[in-house]
């Protein structure tokens, strides 16, 4: 398990997607995003070699603030822009990153 801490702002986000999210089982990931009915969807955010974890919008929050944050979150939209979303008709882990973290 990755012991990632789940922010109030990715519970409130995973609420509005209408799925539920858990501190990922993978070692190389931060969340878990299953449907309501318990089925996995995606396993989302990284984690660098050293353990430590990506930072997502959330953390910038927390550390840098709102405005801060908003540049951040801009960029990595911007940088991520041209992953695909959907795949054989199903979301992809860029879409949930992009819907949960940031």
């Amino acid at each position: 398990m990755s012991g990632y801490k789940i922010k109030d702002y990715q519970k409130k986000m995973a609420k509005k997607h209408n799925v539920v999210i858990k501190s990922s089982e993978k070692k190389n990931k931060k969340i878990d995003v299953f449907d309501k009915k318990g089925n996995l969807l995606a396993s989302i955010g990284g984690v660098y070699p050293n353990g430590k974890f990506y930072k997502d919008f959330a953390t910038y929050q927390q550390e840098i603030g709102m405005e801060k944050a908003k540049k951040k979150r801009s960029a990595y939209l911007k940088r991520h822009a041209d992953e695909p979303k959907t795949k054989d008709g199903k979301k992809t882990p860029s879409y949930w990153a992009d819907k949960i973290l940031w």
